[in-house]
């Protein structure tokens, strides 16, 4: 069944994508209301509108299929595409999406416990501006009532017209359990992953993408527990009903949209003991299962975590589906509680996106940029320009020989950071509170977010537990520290060049300069254990803390530190000249918070006494340690236990998170030059994970020259 499913997903819909259409035939009844109000009703009419398919072969129901239709003419498509532009939305930037719902809550109350939370709240406020916020709620949450009806419908539908007795049976309990939900919170846990899934599919429907899980082990595990101690339900149906449910995570892009869906397991539970259950390991099974690049699966670890839990983590990370991330509690916990968060809240949180740490339903959607570190060295070369990148006017430093010691250089280089970053802030802060919140309201996710409802405000207007944060995903530590090593060891310490010389390098790209890039390549490189470079790495952390924590959000909230790229040190790098670590101009810079690929020579432990060696805590969004070990590594019963040990001293280092790539450079290779060969070779790329042969060339290539440990190096 499960595979007969994953053929149908697979198939393209007919038609185009029409959500724009739904939203716009809702919008039109209601031009005369507040903005607030013709929205919601365009976002109930999107609810209701579009046809609720039904698979074949379901076992949980929700698809963005039914979004895709050819009954609208081109007329209409233009029609909607300027209501929709009129009336705009929020994005990225303006806290759209990248959000963990509170199922836990919702799935208490279910839908009618919600619809009382909302008439409740409707009696308490008499303010106008609440009263409207609560009307829209309700009206949006009338239409995903109604969906949920359609859906139940479809299903009784289409049982009555397949001749499969087994697909007939499941089709009538989806069709059941959906009737069921409308008037009952859920009883069993195929009804609260259906409520679950429907809601995700809402979200889908809204055009919202990275819409978390969450910790999926822990708020569906009573249901698991009752239904399994009853007999309803056995530990393989619970696999079968998750994988169905993780293959339609990944039907979005089946039909060319991205979505990232995080899905946390592990870790420790709000009273602070180990929340690891049997749900965790069949999370993992139906993950294995599914074999697809999402979910983007996340394992918190912790000091009480199990050997078991972790070897199942490898075994499914050996598949070559590059996950699950594995995360530090001992790290991202007193890191969140930096910002005043509640312990109990924090002890809970999940992620959003690749890696990004967040509290779920208790605070807005996420957002975060790039900034690109070592772009930043150049204007202390040149005078406050920049070679490559002409968009960039930096500050003037100063002349180079004024920058007699080596501190000298590292406080033009935080000159230069401190106003590159106000820049960036300035950007951001101006899109992120340019539109009216009333209008660009969100009441239907709202809902999900304590206490949206009960305050009757916005989740971007004070209506969540906690305000917004925002991170820029600071790039490119280990070409900084290299830099900052390579100019600490060469012009002040052994006195070889001077700047200006590094300078005349710099802007030749090396050509005729060709002894000192050997020279400055040989200096002490991040990765390999050697105080002398990692403590630039360790001044890289505390010089990003030392940049954002004067900021705040548009509402007060904090500004997190990510040590992050996803594949953006690629683009990074080719608006970079050539920097004092050898790396020429327009080349990637380092990835992460990983070494620069090849510069890492002394082996896995090497690696990981580097990465260690920064306090991570300071870093609240999250970083990313990619590594690449060969399939034997983790294969291998033995080898397998050495990455355990090796992960576990990492960890007790404090060091933060770990992903891990265990396919092999020559299958790698061979799969750049026969692509058809490999349609399902999934890898880790950072982050997330990915089909490598629909990456592009330049992601493959920075894959490719990942440093591969294979047990001769040091692991």
């Amino acid at each position: 069944m499960i595979e007969d499913l994953r053929k149908e997903l697979s198939i393209f819909p007919n038609g185009e994508k029409s959500e724009k259409i739904y939203l716009y035939l809702g919008h039109r009844s209601h031009y005369k209301e507040r903005p607030i109000l013709a929205k919601a009703y365009g976002t109930a009419n999107l609810f209701r509108q579009p046809r609720a398919h039904i698979y074949e072969n379901d076992l949980i129901a929700g698809s963005v299929r039914g979004l895709f239709s050819s009954e609208f003419d081109e007329r209409i498509r233009q029609k909607a595409e300027s209501d929709f532009s009129s009336y705009g939305e929020n994005t990225f930037f303006t806290n759209s999406d990248h959000f963990a719902p509170n199922y836990r809550v919702f799935l208490k109350d279910g839908v009618p416990g919600t619809k009382e939370k909302i008439e409740d709240s409707m009696k308490k406020h008499n303010g106008e501006k609440e009263r409207r916020f609560l009307l829209a709620v309700k009206i949006t949450f009338d239409g995903f009532i109604d969906m949920i009806k359609a859906y139940s419908l479809a299903a009784e539908e289409k049982a009555e017209k397949t001749e499969n007795e087994k697909n007939k049976k499941n089709l009538r309990l989806i069709s059941e359990d959906l009737k069921f939900l409308i008037d009952n919170p859920p009883k069993t846990f195929r009804q609260a992953l259906q409520l679950m899934f429907m809601t995700h599919t809402a979200f889908s429907y809204e055009g919202k993408s990275a819409m978390a899980f969450g910790r999926i082990d822990q708020y569906l595990y009573s249901y698991f527990k009752k239904d399994v101690e009853s007999g309803i339900l056995t530990e393989q149906e619970t696999a079968e009903l998750l994988t169905s449910v993780f293959l339609k995570i990944y039907e979005n892009r089946y039909f060319g949209f991205d979505d990232t869906v995080n899905i946390c397991i592990g870790g420790i539970t709000p009273e602070g003991e180990d929340g690891t259950n049997a749900l965790s390991y069949i999370v993992l099974k139906a993950v294995k299962n599914a074999n697809i690049p999402g979910p983007n699966l996340s394992a918190r670890i912790h000091s009480k975590t199990s050997d078991r839990f972790l070897d199942e983590c490898l075994k499914v990370i050996a598949t070559g589906l590059g996950y699950p991330a594995l995360m530090n509690d001992e790290v991202n916990i007193p890191a969140l509680l930096r910002h005043g968060y509640e312990k109990t809240d924090v002890n809970d949180y999940c992620f959003v996106g690749c890696i990004e740490n967040f509290i779920a339903g208790k605070q807005p959607p996420w957002s975060d940029g790039r900034f690109n570190v070592p772009l930043y060295l150049e204007p202390i070369f040149f005078n406050g320009k920049t070679l490559i990148n002409p968009e960039y006017i930096g500050i003037d430093t100063g002349e180079l020989d004024g920058l007699k010691t080596m501190n000298d250089f590292l406080e033009a280089y935080h000159k230069q950071l401190e106003y590159a970053m106000s820049v960036y802030f300035a950007y951001f802060n101006n899109a992120n509170d340019r539109y009216n919140p009333e209008n660009y309201s969100q009441p239907f996710l709202s809902i999900f977010c304590e206490d949206c409802i009960g305050r009757a405000k916005d989740i971007r207007d004070g209506g969540s537990k906690y305000p917004s944060v925002h991170a820029p995903a600071c790039m490119g530590i280990a070409t900084v520290a290299d830099s900052l090593a390579a100019i600490d060891k060469l012009v002040y310490t052994d006195k070889k060049y001077s700047l200006s010389q590094i300078a005349e390098a710099i802007k030749a790209n090396f050509q005729g300069y060709e002894k000192m890039r050997k020279e400055l390549l040989a200096a002490p490189k991040y990765g390999n254990d050697d105080d002398f470079v990692d403590r630039y790495a360790v001044w890289y952390v505390e010089e990003m803390e030392r940049l954002v924590s004067p900021y705040k959000t548009r509402d007060g909230g904090p500004l997190y530190v990510g040590i992050a790229s996803n594949v953006q040190n690629i683009p990074a790098g080719e608006e970079i000249a050539a920097t004092p670590d050898g790396r020429k101009a327009k080349e990637p810079i380092s990835d992460a918070a990983s070494p620069m690929h090849g510069m890492d020579k002394e082996g896995a432990t090497a690696v990981i006494n580097s990465v260690s060696k920064p306090d991570y805590t300071l870093a609240a969004c999250g970083t990313v340690l990619n590594q690449k070990f060969s399939p034997q590594m983790l294969n291998n019963e033995e080898n397998r236990n050495k990455v355990k040990d090796l992960i576990k001293v990492y960890f007790k280092k404090k060091g933060q998170e770990i992903q891990i790539n265990s396919v092999s450079r020559d299958i790698l290779k061979d799969a750049m030059v026969h692509p058809e060969k490999y349609q399902n070779l999934v890898v880790r790329v950072s982050g997330f994970s990915a089909y490598y042969v629909n990456l592009d060339k330049s992601v493959q290539l920075d894959i490719l020259k990942r440093t591969e440990h294979n047990g001769s190096d040091g692991v």
